[in-house]
């Protein structure tokens, strides 16, 4: 890296970034001092140790907490590696705008050379973009990439990088930039998470120096299904809610940007296939999809119900949707938990249970099946984040990440063997040579049997159940909406018998959607317009069964066997020697 970019990117985002020890007091002061003059966050004062720490591990969003955050990682960075390390870490992860990640791809992007022949002009450049790259390119606004220049040059004058006549010679000197690309790169998050997962096998410098050839499984087919779903999607709720809830709700959205997260994957493999982080990767690289924890809600509930049928329950016994409390801890006060139509059933099934996304009757299966081997179940299926051992499990209130709570639900798809997910899929280094070979991780989370029979019950939730809205699809699909309190989040996790895929949407700062703004409502209708776009001109197959499961007529409501063609009856699957008889009471 030339020593004149460095000296611009420390001339004009961090002027005493060799003297302080991650935090710019003096700085920050003025910054400060300033926000409270006009009333608002409006000075940015964040070290380059601040940005690094904040575009590694946090989200952009202006808060106290990430602030406080932010401030605390940037002084660990600081004392971990030398003031040399923190600053080429920064500008080989720093994004530059036209899909370029650090100054090797920036130069190469904007002036089609090596970073190490950059000129005292193109460095300036350069070191202008990283505060607004949509802002400043020089492809889309050059005068104003100009104006950013001089700015930046004028301020390595001022740090005494620079003499005068050689800045101005600078500032008069035209852009000469390369050929535009592609522009936007594709799937930016996608990408992202390989380029994480690269360093993590193979090393910084292997990567960015060693001149490897990555194959991954990304289907674009899948990822432009997905990247105009979530476009299309997001805009469409921005606009319904707005109407619903007037100029309030209108306001809400317009303060912060309504995020969704969308991954896909093969059953059966693995594979990722598609991959959508945020709204906009360029305003937010904060990936939903594996950096986000959120509650899951109700779509927790079908790893519930599968440590319950694994125990030995069918979908046709029974659980009563009634009424209930327990005491807090240290005389608290009561919890009454309620359902979410705030209405019960009464004596209902398992299979009724889930189609409605009953909150009683899944405390009262999780109470019965026990908290520790449902926390055992969820481990076997992929989560790997700490779970309450409490009955607020049954809601969902213990938080996941996407990407697991996806990868459970395809082990659900791939007949209980549970798949780790994986991008990478090929690696070559530049002699040709295979280094790395996709080996995912696989285990038995669950039987065949169990696997195929929450299938089918999952299958139920769409037929007559929250999930209704899928059917439109004319598709064999199984799936689950979620909800959390206040309406913060909003998921629906499904599959077809070659496509597994879940979909969160909300707010960063886990302000609710607005009311009623349900995974059945918001998520739902985003999910199946990805699966109508990703499954266009594929094959209609249906699950097969395994050998162990038997199909009975049943009432789903009272689980009695049932003749096919009456009102409630279903066909439903059992493990043999289970399935409801037509000579039983």
């Amino acid at each position: 890296i030339p020593i004149e970019l460095k000296q611009a990117v420390i001339a004009v985002e961090d002027r005493r970034f060799y003297q302080h020890p991650g935090l710019d007091v003096i700085r920050a002061a003025g910054a400060l001092i300033k926000d409270i003059r006009v009333g608002r966050l409006a000075e940015g004062a964040s070290t380059i140790t601040q940005q690094l720490a904040r575009n590694l591990f946090l989200t952009p969003k202006k808060t106290l907490a990430r602030k406080l955050k932010e401030v605390f990682l940037a002084l660990q960075i600081e004392r971990r590696y030398t003031k040399n390390e923190i600053l080429r870490l920064y500008l080989n992860q720093i994004y530059f705008g036209a899909g370029a990640y650090g100054v090797g791809a920036a130069a190469e992007t904007y002036f089609g050379k090596r970073v190490q022949d950059l000129s005292v002009d193109e460095c300036a450049l350069l070191a202008g973009l990283p505060r607004s790259p949509e802002r400043y390119s020089p492809f889309d606004h050059p005068e104003r990439a100009l104006a950013r220049r001089r700015i930046v040059l004028r301020a390595m004058v001022r740090e005494e990088y620079l003499t005068d006549d050689r800045a101005a010679a600078s500032a008069r000197s035209p852009l000469r930039l390369a050929p535009r690309g592609g522009g936007r790169i594709s799937a930016p998050y996608f990408v992202e998470y390989v380029r994480r997962r690269l360093v993590e096998l193979f090393g910084q410098n292997a990567v960015y120096k060693g001149g490897l050839k990555v194959r991954t499984t990304l289907d674009i087919k899948t990822q432009l299904a997905a990247e105009k779903a979530m476009t299309e999607g997001l805009e469409a709720l921005r606009l319904e809610s707005a109407r619903a809830g007037g100029s309030q709700n209108e306001e809400l959205y317009e303060a912060e940007a309504l995020q969704g997260a969308l991954v896909a994957m093969a059953v059966g493999s693995g594979q990722i296939l598609a991959w959508v982080g945020g709204s906009d990767f360029e305003q937010s690289s904060f990936d939903r999809v594996y950096q986000a924890l959120r509650q899951p809600g109700s779509a927790f509930k079908p790893i519930i119900y599968s440590a319950a049928v694994e125990s030995g329950l069918t979908q046709a016994d029974r659980v009563w949707d009634a009424p209930m409390s327990f005491p807090l801890p240290g005389g608290r006060g009561v919890w009454r938990p309620q359902n979410y139509t705030r209405r019960f059933e009464g004596e209902i099934t398992l299979r009724r249970a889930l189609e409605v996304s009953g909150n009683i009757p899944a405390i009262k299966i999780l109470s019965r099946v026990g908290v520790d081997n449902v926390i055992r179940v969820a481990g076997r299926l992929g989560l790997t984040t700490p779970l309450a051992r409490e009955l607020t499990l049954a809601l969902g209130a213990s938080e996941t990440r996407l990407l697991e709570l996806v990868s459970a639900y395809n082990c659900l798809a791939s007949g209980g063997l549970w798949i780790e997910p994986h991008a990478v899929s090929r690696v070559w280094d530049r002699s040709g040579r295979v280094i790395y070979r996709a080996e995912p991780r696989r285990r038995a989370a669950l039987s065949t049997e169990t696997a195929f029979i929450l299938t089918d019950m999952l299958r139920g939730v769409i037929s007559d159940g929250t999930g209704q809205r899928a059917k439109v699809l004319k598709r064999p699909l199984a799936g689950k909406t979620g909800t959390t309190d206040d309406f913060r989040d909003a998921l629906f996790i499904g599959y077809s018998p070659g496509l597994a895929a879940g979909l969160w949407i909300g707010f960063d700062s886990r302000r609710s959607l607005g009311r009623g703004w349900t995974g059945a409502r918001a998520a739902l209708p985003v999910w199946i317009d990805f699966m109508r776009r990703a499954l266009e001109g594929k094959p209609i197959r249906d699950f097969e069964p395994p050998a162990g499961v038997v199909f009975a007529p049943m009432d789903r409501f009272s689980g009695a066997w049932a003749r096919p063609g009456d009102p409630g009856s279903v066909l439903a699957a059992f493990k043999a020697g289970r399935q409801p008889r037509k000579d039983q009471d």
